[in-house]
């Protein structure tokens, strides 16, 4: 007996076993040289195999269809076992028992004809029962129903697995006979039992499955077609309309002119015929598909061209519940894990003369969307606070609100970008705190001296004379002995950009206060008041 099986190879395992030459391939390497690429088989499945080396040796020792003994090395190739072959011979048919190579039926045979039989004697037209038993009972046709398979890869590809398919159809075809009162039971009956008779002589099934030369040019729906024709002839009295009934069932079970059916269905016997044979082929394709599939790990198998999907594999699908250790619900005392502790605003004031800078707070809003103190525009210079209490840096919480600072500690302005710290201006005590803006006044206009004004010769600023930064700053600069704290959630007022320092080459502004009127100028009318003062002393010369 035949041992070890396809079913029965274990990656990494080195075997010697004999095998049928389901197909073989002569191929070429990147180096020139050949190789062979076989498949294997027995009744259990099949096997892919490459041979890689002393290939001349046996390239015509053995051909397809041919029985062989190898030793090889069993791997794993794409998630399927792939036989690497070392030697390889060719066996005598005396060597070998042909039922361990060839799939089969797991019924009887005998058994099987039996119960077809019984179908045939069960049937009530005397026509019809005629041309059965006229094919039946011919010694040929008999011998090879119960041995041919019924297809040659896609459905019931086994010995006897024609007679399985067809006496499964008779079961399936008794109970939509029973649903449908309408149908000829007796038609849609014979329609099964004749539909794929000329398979027997399509299909080669003695070393293998394959198809005959008949196979090749005619097909078994013509094969079928004649066959039946011979046997009417011997019964004179069969009716011509019934013949032609019997004839189209068989031509159009394909159901499709695309599937090799000349003719597609035109009664509803013929309609019925056509659908039960498609289920039960497609179900006994997924069947074999699932069984015989070599794919070692997945919960579905390979593609399959037959059926156009690959097919899930229920045991393994039910198989995998949950991985190792993995509870199905939490532990009923298990503690929901907790969100970091926000500090509280408390904890959050400040010392002063102490600088502090506060925790960074997962998750808390930005802290610069509350800040009340001036904000910074970009690319204007920060105020710098030099006074006497120290500066305390503004924490960065994100998503948390900044808590209160102390009244003695200056708070520091958000960060800007490219924002420049203000230079020391001659003149200007070192520690003078910067004073803030009203929270809803409306901001002084600039000078127009001083409002992004182009530079214009002047004389250099002298010594000890008032400074354009205290000038411009002492209308609204009350002085306070200690720093200032910022005025809570204050819209944003806008800021007076800090002069430049004084040197050589920096035009000073007017020595005298700028008078601020109340509300603020727009830029045109400053620009079209210089207009009107430098037009007027020619207009007074004119007149």
């Amino acid at each position: 007996m035949k041992s070890p099986y396809v079913s029965e190879l274990e990656p990494n395992r080195v075997i010697t076993s004999s095998f049928l030459v389901h197909s073989k391939e002569i191929r070429q390497k990147k180096t020139g040289e050949l190789y062979l690429s076989l498949m294997l088989g027995d009744r259990s499945g099949e096997l892919d195999a490459k041979m890689w080396d002393n290939v001349t040796e046996v390239l015509d020792s053995f051909d397809r269809d041919d029985f062989v003994k190898i030793k090889g090395l069993v791997q794993v190739f794409h998630n399927r076992p792939q036989l690497t072959v070392h030697k390889v011979r060719r066996m005598d048919d005396s060597e070998i028992d042909f039922a361990d190579y060839f799939p089969s039926s797991k019924r009887d045979p005998e058994e099987m004809w039996a119960e077809l039989r019984g179908v045939v004697a069960g049937i009530s037209s005397v026509h019809l029962r005629a041309l059965l038993e006229a094919l039946f009972d011919d010694p040929d046709i008999a011998q090879r129903f119960r041995r041919a398979p019924a297809a040659k890869s896609i459905h019931h590809a086994f010995l006897g697995g024609l007679i399985e398919h067809v006496l499964s159809l008779c079961a399936l075809a008794r109970l939509v006979a029973g649903h449908y009162k309408s149908v000829d039971a007796d038609l849609l009956i014979a329609g099964v039992l004749l539909h794929d008779i000329g398979k027997i002589y399509e299909l080669n099934y003695e070393r293998g499955f394959s198809y005959s030369n008949d196979g090749q040019l005619l097909g078994h729906i013509t094969i079928a077609v004649g066959m039946v024709g011979d046997k009417i002839r011997s019964l004179p009295d069969f009716p011509p309309r019934l013949r032609v009934l019997v004839e189209h069932m068989i031509l159009s079970h394909h159901g499709h002119l695309e599937f090799g059916s000349p003719k597609v269905p035109q009664f509803p016997e013929a309609l019925l015929l056509h659908y039960l044979d498609d289920l039960d082929s497609k179900m006994e394709g997924m069947r074999a598909l699932v069984e015989n599939d070599r794919q070692l790990e997945g919960c579905f198998t390979s593609y399959s061209s037959a059926l156009e999907r690959t097919v899930l594999k229920m045991d393994r699908y039910w198989a995998w519940d949950r991985p190792p250790g993995l509870s199905a619900s939490p532990a009923p005392d298990a503690a929901a894990p907790q969100s970091p502790a926000m500090p509280n605003e408390a904890a959050l004031d400040t010392t002063p003369g102490s600088p502090t800078v506060a925790p960074h707070a997962p998750n808390a809003p930005s802290a610069a969307a509350h800040t009340p103190s001036v904000p910074h525009t970009p690319n204007a210079p920060a105020y710098a606070a030099n006074g006497p209490a120290a500066v305390t840096s503004a924490p960065h919480l994100p998503n948390a609100q900044q808590a209160p600072h102390a009244p003695a500690a200056a708070t520091s302005a958000p960060y800007a970008p490219n924002a420049q710290p203000t230079p020391s201006v001659p003149g200007v005590a070192p520690h003078a705190p910067v004073a803030p803006h009203a929270p809803v006044a409306p901001s002084a206009p600039h000078a127009p001296s001083t409002l992004h004004a182009l530079p214009t010769p002047s004389a250099p600023h002298a010594p000890g004379s008032p400074s354009p930064l205290a000038a411009l700053s002492a209308p609204n600069t009350p002085h306070a002995p200690a720093a200032v704290a910022s005025a809570p959630h204050a819209p944003p007022a806008r800021p007076t950009p800090a002069a430049p320092a004084a040197g050589p080459n920096t035009p000073s502004a007017p020595s005298a206060p700028v008078q601020r009127p109340l509300f603020a100028a727009k830029p045109e009318s400053i620009f079209a008041d210089k207009l009107r003062q430098a037009l007027k002393p020619a207009a007074e010369q004119e007149g």
